[in-house]
């Protein structure tokens, strides 16, 4: 099942409630949310005040990713603020099973994402323990760069893994330049969790764009 995480981080944040519920109307599976703080990546972003301000007004998932350096740190604040899936880079300075676990006993899904240099062999080990694997598409840090289509192996790989683990089930998320002609590549690849910025944002029509992207995107994936 095809699933859009429209990024908020791509919207209008003078009229971040009312895009963000426009979003949710127009049939958007979940709202991505962009944790950036200034270290782990060049850049700074929103943050759990944003998260717990957001949660009374929109009966969504928030999939929140944390681009920190000490999830361990923060996570407290993300759980308190109502997230539901909470992914941290398995780059991060924290051990990436004692987050996973801190993030299970919270009572919230778990997500690890890798940044385009690390190899999929790398969280191998993990795929048993988490609910969802975020393929960054682009170096994270910053909105609307260009795809990177030297990922789609990456995300194969992960996919095949999984499914020989019996983990059928696993989410597999992409993030980065997503959009009408990507779409298809990355289901293909065996993508199911699509997030997307800047190409549904600028859109007049959100509802047209969530369908346009879901139905490219379910097409490929069924091959």
């Amino acid at each position: 099942m095809i699933k859009i995480s429209p990024s908020i981080l791509a919207s209008d944040f003078a009229n971040l409630e009312r895009e963000s519920k426009t979003m949710v109307a127009a049939g958007a599976d979940m709202l991505h949310v962009d944790v950036m703080d200034g270290h782990f990546v060049p850049n700074i972003s929103l943050g759990a005040p944003v998260v717990a301000a957001l949660r009374p007004k929109l009966p969504i998932t928030f999939d929140v990713h944390l681009m920190i350096t000490n999830p361990l740190q923060y996570l407290p604040d993300f759980v308190k603020a109502g997230s539901d899936i909470i992914t941290f880079h398995y780059e991060s300075d924290d051990d990436p099973r004692e987050v996973i676990r801190a993030i299970r006993a919270a009572g919230k899904r778990v997500g690890v994402s890798v940044k385009p240099k690390t190899p999929a062999q790398e969280i191998f080990p993990l795929l048993e323990e988490v609910d969802m694997v975020l393929v960054m598409t682009v170096e994270p840090g910053f909105g609307g760069q260009k795809f990177m289509d030297d990922m789609l192996p990456k995300i194969r790989q992960i996919r095949e893994k999984a499914n020989a683990l019996g983990k059928t089930d696993l989410d597999i998320q992409v993030d980065g330049g997503i959009a009408d002609a990507t779409a298809p590549l990355v289901a293909a690849a065996g993508a199911n969790v699509l997030v997307a910025g800047s190409s549904l944002f600028r859109q007049d029509d959100y509802a047209a764009g969530i369908l346009k992207l879901r139905r490219a995107a379910e097409e490929a994936y069924a091959k």
